[in-house]
Formats: structure tokens, C-alpha cells, sequence
């Protein structure tokens, strides 16, 4: 007989019957060798299922077991004593836009259920654990604005019209309710631009920051990260610029790796030094197409006592290029900080390639997180700046009505973030007949294998844990978290 498995749907509030069918379902004997009487039962593995078709949507069955059984021929073996780095986390960027529909659309009860769907591991939570902000408005906030916007041909070098004004709408409030959910949540500030009469255009888009506001900008960053404390809101990290070598966002920014060196040794480590602040300074923030640019400023001696690490996107390059920066600075951490998905998009393909690049390959490549970009957005992938980014697809879709669809890169991250708890250490395991995975053990000692089936066809496999093996089946495309 199948397993019936009563559960909460992705909708709040509301339980939905689902008629799992594992591996003893099936009519096909491939997919389970038949065990023998003497077969001897070792842990019992529960199994969290995406299907590229959508038939299961992070669906939970708690069928297999490891066994003395004899192996599938495609074996992924996974060896706890080989330990890598320790994971921070894995979660989204919440944009203002994605605050302000989350604030503005739902009410206070949707609200507080849904926050604890996202931000608590228990019960249906996905336990997001990180978070990435904008600093100042990004290309997903309704307008464009900093925290220190003058009149043209004005400045203000001391910083004495700077507040937090803009953030106090939506986005400040919406962290506090998440961090009175999750205390421990860490947050990761991003500018997109520096105010627009710190720059040499003069202007949201575009431009460099004037060496003339080199110091001011610098104080801007303490006075932010102050700012926040006063709100009960921590920033675990900074990056000093969102892709800086793209200027054709709105805002955006350009910083070359020189510029950006010299922003770090002369102004912001000795500001954050004097200020006593202990955020960290991630450096970067851009494609894996450069990783000479975090080498180059690493390279700076004067640079790299203040810097915790790089920070890396994928629309250009290979995830491999977090390893290249690893090899030349192992004692600096790494993070992957923003992909998008199109509202365009095939949730099969992005599935896959997201969690085969970014759940799977960026940690393989040492990054101690994984963050998807923007939580949320309307129907019309609303709010953006003009100029922004008109197609990036939240996870969360809320729409006018107030009612919330979860989109494909919601179960990318959940995959991940209900069990891969902050702590975690990433472990060994071989990648066995295109079933791309990463492997990690918990701090309460629970091991967690996410599989992606990356082949065109279906495949049947082993998990090989202390000479006993578990099998398993997935469809083409399909995405498993095996936690024993």
C-alpha cells in the first residue's frame, strides 16, 4: 500500500491530503531491489521531493532506510569525517519592494503565518536563516533614494542630514517581526549606490564615488550600521557595492578592484576600526566571470586585514571561480549573495540549474551561504525603479488581492534552509552519474544529502553512510534532501 501523508500545504492554514508515491509504489522493480529476509535496517531517511513537473511541490515521505542491501550501480558516498566549511545560511534578498508587499498587501494575521513559514524550520517552516538588504533603495524598491538625498549642486560631507527615514515604512518594521521570530537571523547590507552628490555624474545610474567624499561615504556605512543597531536590527556583514562593474542599473555604481582597495585600507576598515564595529567587510559582489578582482584587492596588504571575504553572482562565469579565490586566500570566506529567476522562466529548468549551480555548486565551492534574489513581487513584477529589473520573479508572488503563489526558486531555497541549519558543516560526497549533490552534518549530528538528478533520464541510486547503503529514485530534473 502507498504512504498517505497528511501535511500543511505551501497555502496557510489550510491541510491538503497527499498520496505519496515512493519507491514501493511503483510497478517498475528497477527502482527498489527487492530485500531479502536477513536484510538488516539501519537509520530511516526522510525524503523531501521536488519534481520539475510540479507532481510534488517539497513534499514530504519518510520511506527509506539504510540497509546492508546491496548497492544501485550509482553510488553516492558520504563521509562525515571529512569536513569542510561551516554554513551560515540560505535565504533571499528582501528587498524594500518585497517588504513593502508583504506590509502593505496582507493583513496582520497572513502576515505573522506566513513570516513563520518562512523564517521558523519547524512544522511547514522553510527556516530561512540570512538575509541580504539594500543600503539605500535598489533597482527592486519603487523609487530611488538614499539615506542622505540633497537638492542638486548641494553636500554634506559631516552626514548631518542622514536618516533611516526611507526604510522606516516598511522595511525596518518587517525586520523586527522577523527578528522576533528569528533572533539569530543574519543580515547582509548592500548599496546600490552611494548618494547621487557623492558621485562624479551626479546621478542614481552610473558613475564612480568622487575621491573628494572617500571619507564621508566611509562615516555613511558607520552611521547606517549604528543606525540599524538603534532599531534592534544587526548587520552581520556589508558589501560596499552591488556589482560594481555594472553601470547600467538603476541605481548602480561603478568601483573598480584599485577603487575599491583604497576605499577599504584608507576609509572604511580604519572607520569601522575607530567606531569599534565589528560588521564584516565583503568585498566584491559581482560575477564569477572576474574572481582576479577579490584577488587583486586581497592581493592589497594594507587592504586585507579588514576584509572577511568575496562575494559572488552568476550571470556570467563559473561557480568554479569561487574555489580559484579559495585556493589563493583559503583563510577568507566566501559567499554567493543574488541570482535571479525571469519571470519568463521554466520552473523545470530553473530548478535544476539552480540547485546544480548555486545549492549544490556553491558550497562545493566553499561559499557559506546561498542566497536567491528578491523575496517577493507582484503579478507584474512590480515594485522596480524605472529603470530597474522588470521580469525578476520573487519567490513569493503576492498580488493585489493579497493572496501569495510560491515560485520556483522558494523550493531552490527550501531544499536547503528547513534542514541545513547555521552551523552545519559541509562534508564529503561523490557526485555519482549526474546526480549532482552536497552533503552536510548538522550540529545536532543529523546528516542532510541534497540530490539533483541533472540526466535526461530517470535514475535509480544508492546512498552509501558507514557501509550501509539507502536507494532512492529520481525522475529527470528532479531535487531530493535525504535527512537521517
Amino acid at each position: 500500500m502507498c504512504n498517505m501523508d497528511i501535511r500543511w500545504s505551501r497555502g496557510l492554514r489550510k491541510i491538503v491530503f497527499i498520496t505519496l508515491l515512493p519507491l514501493a509504489c511503483s510497478t517498475n522493480s528497477n527502482h527498489t531491489p527487492a530485500e531479502s529476509t536477513n536484510t538488516s535496517r539501519g537509520p530511516q531517511v526522510d525524503v523531501w521531493l521536488t519534481n520539475p513537473d510540479k507532481s510534488s511541490l517539497f513534499a514530504q515521505t519518510t520511506f527509506i532506510n539504510f540497509t546492508n542491501q546491496t548497492a544501485q550501480p550509482s553510488v553516492i558516498k558520504v563521509d562525515t569525517a571529512v569536513q569542510y566549511q561551516t554554513m551560515d545560511g540560505f535565504g533571499f534578498t528582501l528587498t524594500g519592494g518585497s517588504a513593502m508587499l508583504i506590509r502593505q498587501k496582507l493583513n496582520a494575521t497572513d502576515r505573522t503565518n506566513l513570516l513563520k513559514e518562512l523564517f521558523l524550520p519547524d512544522n511547514n517552516g522553510i527556516g530561512i536563516s540570512y538575509l541580504r538588504i539594500s543600503i539605500g533603495a535598489s533597482d527592486l524598491d519603487d523609487h530611488v533614494f538614499s539615506y542622505d538625498d540633497l537638492p542638486s549642486g548641494q553636500a554634506d560631507k559631516t552626514l548631518s542630514k542622514f536618516n533611516l527615514d526611507p526604510d522606516r515604512a516598511n522595511l525596518i518594521p518587517l525586520l523586527k517581526e522577523i527578528i522576533t521570530l528569528n533572533p539569530s537571523i543574519k543580515i547582509l547590507g548592500s548599496p546600490w549606490s552611494a548618494p547621487v552628490w557623492m558621485k562624479t555624474n551626479g546621478l542614481a545610474k552610473g558613475g564612480s564615488l568622487n575621491t573628494k567624499y572617500y571619507g564621508a561615504y566611509a562615516n555613511y556605512f558607520v552611521k547606517y550600521i549604528t543606525g540599524m543597531a538603534e532599531e534592534g536590527i544587526t548587520i552581520d556583514a556589508v558589501t560596499l557595492q552591488n556589482e560594481p562593474e555594472h553601470p547600467g542599473n538603476t541605481p548602480s555604481m561603478l568601483m573598480s578592484a584599485v577603487e575599491q582597495a583604497d576605499f577599504i585600507k584608507n576609509y572604511v576598515g580604519p572607520a569601522f576600526q575607530k567606531a569599534g564595529i565589528k560588521t564584516k567587510i565583503i568585498l566584491f559582489d559581482h560575477n564569477c566571470d572576474h574572481p582576479n578582482y577579490p584577488i587583486a584587492v586581497l592581493n592589497d596588504a594594507a587592504a586585507n586585514p579588514y576584509i572577511d571575504g568575496s562575494a559572488f553572482h552568476l550571470y556570467l562565469g563559473d561557480i568554479s571561480a569561487l574555489s580559484a579565490v579559495h585556493e589563493a586566500f583559503p583563510q577568507k570566506n566566501l559567499y554567493f549573495t543574488e541570482q535571479w529567476t525571469s519571470g519568463n522562466g521554466s520552473f523545470g529548468a530553473d530548478l535544476l540549474w539552480h540547485v546544480k549551480n548555486l545549492i549544490v555548486g556553491a558550497p562545493r565551492n566553499w561559499s557559506k551561504n546561498v542566497l536567491e534574489w528578491n523575496l517577493a513581487a507582484d503579478e507584474y513584477f512590480n515594485p522596480h525603479t524605472d529603470g530597474g529589473c522588470t521580469l525578476c520573479q520573487g519567490a513569493l508572488t503576492i498580488n493585489n488581492a493579497g493572496s501569495v503563489t510560491r515560485n520556483v526558486s522558494y523550493y531552490i531555497i527550501a531544499h536547503a534552509s528547513k534542514f541545513v541549519r547555521p552551523g552545519s558543516l559541509r562534508v564529503y560526497s561523490t557526485i555519482s552519474n549526474n546526480l549532482y549533490n552536497v552533503a552536510y552534518l548538522t550540529q545536532d549530528g543529523k546528516k542532510v544529502l541534497i540530490v539533483v538528478n541533472t540526466d535526461t533520464t530517470d535514475k535509480s541510486f544508492s546512498i552509501n553512510f558507514k557501509s550501509m547503503t539507502a536507494s532512492h529514485f529520481l525522475k529527470a530534473g528532479a531535487v531530493a534532501t535525504y535527512v537521517w
